[in-house]
């Protein structure tokens, strides 16, 4: 008897269970009723189903010894099913942990989203109420900068310097029309031009725009990498969740849950051990993707410990607008050396002597005056990458346990006993689980599967080009 071990006599309990119904091996009409009523639940008003025994010569993986209750047809319905059953099992394993990436996917885009409106907001507020005579006409250029914050993060190719530079070469002609030389009429278009294309030669802003970008760049990115990372844990997952089984796999799936049928044994339930070389086959190009997974969630771990001081959106958008607000107050300052550049570059056609005294009322704010609501929040977003964090950590072997979960969900006979080995019941199976992925295969006979699918192939590269850009 396979797999009994030779000398040992069976056990009592092996040949009782041998004799039930369900363990039976087919002998006569009787022997395919069960099969037939079992199969019609799968396809109901199929014609070709035996009512008995047949040679089976035609079957290409269920090969009798000796006759079968299955037809060619039978067979190939039966593969069909065991793929769906795989599907399943592969959608139901990664449910929890698909769930937890898209979920905190949407959950931090939409917290960055309330982080920027919550910017501009603060940075509206300053001008409207320290700038009054020129607060309505600035936030068009506040609401610009921040809708370009908005695309960055999500993913559009524009350039963190070129968004602030563009804020503050539109901020400097109003600044100076307003602040510099009030009560003159707004400046013409060649006029704003010509503030426009000097502010940067004049360092009008000091360097204060400097730091803006420095700061930004740093967070945004890091944002935009961590958000980068997330989608693309969402879709590592996907492939997983579609996978394409091959030929081979689907004819070894058929064999481990449906080739017992055939014989009569409807009762019998796949041997874990060899479930495991089964599962471990067919998904060894997945296997593939573990290391790259693990150092996916190490990254990403390493990635949200970084985004702290100049790294965190959140700590410098909320208070960008002081930045923003000392580079107006430098513009004022200096004044005086400004206006008279600005006279000799431009040939400014509304010279008047530079007035130390009686600027207008807005012109210099009182920065105690300023204060910026704190958020409140039951959790900030740092605490909530720490607990993503945690909870991923905790999916780490998701690839690497992913078999053994198919096996504990399929019914499979954990402790090797009485249970099916893909051709007959066996008091007990030996198994050999070969070493994760596609190149530890070569010895694992119940499943010769090939290397990684070229979409394996592609979620790996991604994922080492993720993992290089988060370190």
């Amino acid at each position: 008897m396979s797999g009994s071990g030779g000398a040992s006599p069976p056990s009592v309990l092996f040949l009782l269970l041998l004799a039930a119904p369900g363990f039976a091996q087919p002998a006569g009409e009787a022997a395919c009723r069960p099969v037939r009523a079992a199969f019609q639940v799968l396809q109901p008003g199929a014609k070709w189903v035996p009512e008995s025994p047949v040679p089976g010569l035609d079957l290409q993986v269920c090969v009798p010894k000796g006759s079968t209750c299955c037809s060619r047809r039978m067979e190939e319905k039966y593969q069909a099913v065991a793929r769906q059953n795989m599907e399943q099992l592969l959608q139901s394993a990664s449910m929890e942990l698909k769930f937890l990436v898209i979920q905190n996917a949407a959950v931090f885009q939409e917290a960055f989203e309330i982080v920027v409106r919550h910017a501009r907001n603060f940075t509206n507020s300053m001008f409207r109420s320290h700038y009054k005579s020129m607060g309505p006409r600035a936030l068009k250029f506040v609401g610009e900068l921040f809708t370009d914050v908005s695309l960055y993060i999500l993913g559009s190719d524009i350039s963190v310097n070129d968004m602030i530079n563009e804020f503050f070469d539109s901020l400097f002609p109003l600044v100076y029309s307003h602040l510099i030389n009030p009560g003159f009429p707004d400046p013409s278009v060649e006029m704003t031009e010509c503030l426009r294309a000097a502010r940067r030669d004049l360092k009008a802003f000091g360097n204060y725009p400097k730091m803006m970008m420095t700061q930004v760049s740093k967070s945004l990115q890091a944002t935009r990498v961590f958000l980068q990372a997330l989608n693309l844990g969402i879709e590592v997952i996907n492939t997983t969740d579609h996978l394409k089984l091959s030929k081979e796999c689907g004819r070894a799936l058929l064999k481990m849950w449906y080739c017992s049928h055939c014989q009569g044994l409807l009762l019998a339930k796949p041997c874990a051990g060899y479930c495991g070389a089964v599962t471990y086959g067919c998904l060894a190009g997945v296997g593939e993707i573990d290391r790259h997974w693990r150092d996916y969630i190490s990254s990403l771990e390493g990635l949200t410990k970084g985004m702290r001081g100049v790294y965190d959106m959140e700590h410098v958008l909320l208070n960008l607008f002081s930045l923003v607000r000392d580079a107006v107050i430098y513009v004022q300052k200096n004044g005086g050396k400004l206006s008279a550049t600005v006279s000799r570059l431009c040939g400014h056609a509304q010279q008047r002597q530079y007035r130390s005294t009686n600027y207008p009322e807005d012109l210099f704010i009182d920065k105690k005056g300023l204060k910026v609501t704190h958020i409140e929040q039951e959790e900030t977003l740092s605490s909530r990458r720490r607990e993503l964090i945690t909870k991923l950590k905790s999916h780490s072997d998701f690839y690497s346990t992913l078999p053994e979960y198919i096996c504990n969900h399929s019914s499979a006979v954990q402790n090797d006993t009485v249970c099916w080995n893909g051709q007959e019941v066996v008091e007990r199976y030996s198994p050999h689980i070969p070493r994760n992925g596609a190149k530890a295969q070569p010895g694992n006979h119940e499943g010769k599967m090939k290397g990684p699918e070229p979409v394996i192939s592609q979620i790996i590269d991604k994922l080492k080009h993720i993992n290089q850009g988060t370190n």
